[in-house]
């Protein structure tokens, strides 16, 4: 809890359904220490609103059009490496749950418990302490064990951040020249970055790669 001579909290929320930003802007906008000073419907928009505000944590819903949650968590750091995230989402799911830590996320709230979590995990957020929901820490005793008997490596530690932008264009259905034009890239380097993709995630063509990006949380199933 921050006490009364110290900053308000500024937040930047983020999902694409109104409603949700409206309950989620209630809850936190009662607390003294927090206040929301701009809301996006996308990833892409919250990463625009980042430039345009000062802000000291981002909230953001997993599963957006255009970018996802996931994705804006990575770009913001970058763009404001002093920045606090957090995930908000509906889905009680492990593989989301590591995505998010992965991204650089402080913490993952269930929009279901939003009301009891959520003010509890902004300040967390800003203590530069994780939060973890109920289940979570289970969850990642469970999913280390699996990794050290199927003596796997995390996938993410293998993919570069612009490999992992193809992967998701590729996996969206997107043609080569579709990326180059996207990303700003040669075709050639799309081709490359595509070959890459295959070689370290030991994949053969474009179904395999898709169902890979949906179990890394890169799209929905």
């Amino acid at each position: 809890m921050t006490t009364p001579d110290s900053p308000v909290i500024r937040i930047l929320l983020a999902d694409d359904h109104a409603l949700v930003r409206r309950g989620v802007r209630l809850i936190l906008d009662q607390e003294p220490d927090l206040e929301v000073v701009a809301e996006a419907g996308d990833g892409a928009e919250a990463i625009a609103l980042a430039r345009s505000h000062e802000v000291d944590l981002v909230v953001l819903d997993i599963a957006m059009p255009r970018m996802t949650g996931l994705q804006a968590a990575r770009e913001l750091l970058v763009l404001k490496p002093g920045v606090r995230v957090l995930m908000l989402t509906m889905h009680d799911n492990e593989q989301y749950f590591f995505q998010a830590l992965k991204a650089g996320a402080s913490g993952y709230v269930l929009k279901s418990v939003a009301d009891r979590d959520l003010v509890a995990a902004c300040r967390a957020a800003m203590r530069d302490e994780p939060f973890l929901y109920p289940g979570a820490v289970t969850a990642l005793v469970r999913n280390y064990l699996d990794r050290v008997r199927d003596g796997e490596e995390p996938p993410e530690r293998v993919l570069t951040p612009r490999e992992e932008e193809v992967l998701k264009l590729v996996a969206e259905g997107h043609s080569s020249k579709e990326i180059a034009e996207m990303l700003f890239i040669s075709i050639k380097t799309v081709h490359r970055h595509r070959a890459n993709l295959l070689q370290k995630l030991g994949l053969r063509d474009r179904l395999e790669l898709t169902r890979y990006a949906i179990r890394a949380g890169l799209i929905e199933p």
